[in-house]
């Protein structure tokens, strides 16, 4: 499965952005779809996962409560919104495909090539 990440951008401490990621190639919806993220000079980090249904969520304690991920399989899309940023959300964000419910990036086998968030101050 090929994925496209979108939505990125600059916004201020507080703001919003919501972040969309396509999948062509294969139905979205054989896979479990994870957001990672990397912020400069760090390693790469989860952020979120969500089940084949969209039934199932789990969030890395740092955005709990701020960011939401969702899947609409019928149109090939996951979303990540992300409310409440803070200028530490800053990286580049990526989705990725996996056949198992896992936070581990070794068990995602697609990425996208990444959308840059950017929190100001």
């Amino acid at each position: 499965v090929q994925l496209v990440e979108s939505g990125g951008g600059l916004v201020q401490a507080g703001g919003s952005l919501r972040l969309s990621c396509a999948a062509s190639g294969r139905a979205l919806g054989s896979y479990i779809m994870g957001w990672f993220r990397q912020a400069p000079g760090k390693e790469r980090e989860f952020v979120a996962v969500i089940s084949w249904s969209g039934t199932n969520t789990y969030y890395a304690d740092s955005v709990k409560g701020r960011f939401t991920i969702s899947r609409d399989n019928a149109k090939n899309t996951v979303l990540l919104q992300m409310d409440s940023l803070k200028p530490d959300d800053t990286a580049v964000y990526y989705c990725a495909a996996s056949g198992s419910w896992s936070a581990l990036e070794t068990a995602y086998n697609s990425w996208g090539q990444g959308t840059q968030v950017t929190v100001s101050s």
